[in-house]
């Protein structure tokens, strides 16, 4: 296995466990408090239709030219990946309210419980909250899986590396019927922010033209280059505003 094969899996993997322990707090919040069989069945009904997404436009995209599709994807990958480092840097900096899992929890339970109970067997609370709460974070797992394993044409290994994820997460959760609140989210969010903007300035620099010394061994530079910038942003921010800390409340809808 390759540097940009081991790079895809753990980049993949990270952000994908990130993204189903957010859809877990959601489904077991609603499924708890109210209805599970309407629960169920609405996230249920988000993966089917994530599944035909990600058929319709994993095709799309790998008839594209190479180049074409580094550009497009790096270009992708490189906002995608500024916008969760940026909000890793402002949390480990103590600028931005760390994600708290628990706390999310708590209100979507509060908020399930104050929606009032059902008329009959089927819950359409239940169901629109977490068909919502699974396809907008699957829809962030189907961009990764796609992005990844089109430009190195492994769409099969980065499938499998969220499936493994995935199915981790699920388990645990089902396990301590309770959110994952141990999991350290805010430290893993800070390392896919740093292996998606890496990825994406190396795919979209090559598919300009670019030439990177060493061609994928880069990468083993680029990546640490790039934690050490993000490093010496939260210690630079820490000194300047150490108090100025958001709202929580503001922080769980950003």
């Amino acid at each position: 296995m390759s540097a940009t094969d081991v790079g895809l899996v753990l980049a993949v993997g990270l952000a994908c466990a990130v993204e189903a322990v957010e859809a877990l707090t959601i489904v077991l919040a609603v499924g708890l408090t109210r209805s599970w069989r309407s629960t169920l069945t609405g996230a249920a009904v988000a993966l089917v239709v994530l599944a035909a997404v990600t058929a319709a436009l994993g095709t799309a995209v790998t008839t594209l030219p190479l180049n074409a599709l580094r550009v497009g994807v790096g270009g992708l990958l490189l906002v995608f990946g500024l916008q969760w480092l940026r909000k890793a840097i402002l949390r480990a900096s103590h600028i931005k309210a760390l994600h708290d899992e628990s706390e999310i929890y708590a209100r979507e339970r509060a908020a399930a419980a104050a929606a009032g109970r059902p008329a009959g067997a089927r819950d359409a609370y239940s169901f629109t909250i977490a068909f919502k709460g699974v396809f907008l974070e699957g829809l962030e797992v189907v961009f990764i899986v796609l992005t990844f394993g089109a430009n190195q044409h492994r769409i099969g290994l980065a499938a499998a590396a969220a499936g493994v994820a995935v199915l981790l997460v699920v388990v645990a959760g089902v396990a301590i019927r309770g959110p994952l609140a141990r999991v350290p989210e805010n430290a893993m969010k800070f390392g896919v922010g740093v292996m998606l903007t890496s990825f994406g300035t190396f795919w979209s620099a090559e598919g300009a033209g670019a030439h990177w010394p060493g061609s994928d061994a880069a990468l083993l530079v680029l990546i640490p280059a790039v934690l050490v910038f993000a490093l010496a942003c939260v210690a630079a921010l820490s000194r300047r505003a150490p108090a100025a800390v958001e709202p929580l409340e503001t922080a769980l809808t950003t």
